[in-house]
């Protein structure tokens, strides 16, 4: 009997930054595909106050702590109170300003619950729930494609603190400069470091799904210098990821596709990268590679999307053909 190993992987998830930017223009021809491999900065809003985590109130009475007493949970979104729309931290503190009780509604996983919850008012008189939430999420990431006007990235959702595929509200993908990574070792995922300008746009966001993040390429954007490309499916052998550790110029780095599954929904390959350079300089894959196109005989086969936390040579990618048409 063959001994089981547990493979621990690590989502590229998106690394968060400053901003800085850079130009690339790009316009799209109807049905080309155009390759992708250069670094972008993405921020995503939610739908509703997401609730990043809980604390204590200090009150004049002592200690309390309303969201825990009412079993609000970390991963839990906030979308109305007492009738009133939630988007952010402001919408909040608007609605329960002056009360010592709210009606709370909020989504956890796809069931809605309904929560009363007593407000507590802190020693310097503002009221408080005892939690913190965000209603955005700002990183970087790589893009692997575009066609038909539209922008494929990541090769992966952008995912909550429970695990959970974000339900996105609006979002953006601009212009990036890769400063700098820090490089990954065994046990412990590296990153790329960069830095964008929201004022920089190449997209809008409409979609976070399990094969990647998509959105709408700017009308003005152009694709006149990025190379048009054919598609085909993976198989094991040699094959070159295209991405970006400085700057925001691609290059080519040697793999190898250790393993094809094609029937699986996302984990459609294992790679291993070869290339001695890339070792030297990042240690494998690390975070912010999301999305870098894989290319096997010329041809776009897919892009990586994790890699392997006990060994950051090697991780996963998924199929071109479950990135397309989205």
């Amino acid at each position: 009997m063959k001994k089981k190993f547990k493979i621990l992987c690590f989502i590229l998830s998106l690394t968060f930054v400053l901003s800085l930017s850079f130009t690339n223009k790009v316009y799209a021809n109807q049905n080309d595909i155009y390759l992708g491999g250069f670094p972008a900065g993405f921020s995503l809003s939610t739908n509703g106050a997401y609730v990043a985590g809980l604390c204590d109130v200090v009150t004049s009475h002592g200690i309390e702590s309303p969201s825990k007493t009412a079993d609000i949970r970390v991963g839990d979104v906030i979308f109305n109170i007492d009738g009133n729309a939630i988007n952010d931290a402001c919408d909040i503190e608007k609605n329960i300003t002056n009360k010592n009780e709210i009606c709370l509604q909020l989504k956890r996983a796809k069931d809605i619950i309904i929560k009363t919850v007593k407000t507590a008012k802190d020693v310097t008189g503002n009221f408080k729930l005892g939690l913190f939430v965000r209603n955005d999420v700002c990183g970087i990431g790589t893009v692997t494609f575009i066609q038909n006007g539209r922008i494929a990235s990541l090769g992966h959702p952008v995912i909550g603190d429970t695990g959970e595929i974000l339900e996105i509200n609006e979002g953006g993908v601009f212009d990036c400069n890769v400063t700098g990574y820090v490089k990954g070792e065994r046990g412990k995922a590296g990153e790329l470091r960069g830095v964008f300008l929201k004022t920089n746009s190449v997209a809008t966001i409409d979609k976070n799904l399990i094969s990647g993040v998509y959105g709408k390429l700017n009308d003005n954007y152009n694709v006149k210098e990025l190379k048009k490309v054919e598609v085909d499916t993976a198989k094991p052998g040699d094959a070159k990821i295209y991405t970006t550790i400085e700057g925001n110029k691609p290059i080519e780095y040697c793999i190898s596709i250790v393993k094809v599954d094609n029937l699986c929904e996302y984990k459609n390959f294992v790679i291993k990268i070869t290339d001695k350079k890339l070792l030297d300089s990042t240690g494998g894959i690390v975070q912010g590679m999301s999305g870098s196109p894989i290319i096997q005989n010329g041809k776009l086969v897919g892009a990586v999307t994790h890699v392997f936390l006990n060994d950051p040579t090697r991780g996963f990618g998924i199929s071109i053909y479950n990135m397309l048409n989205n």
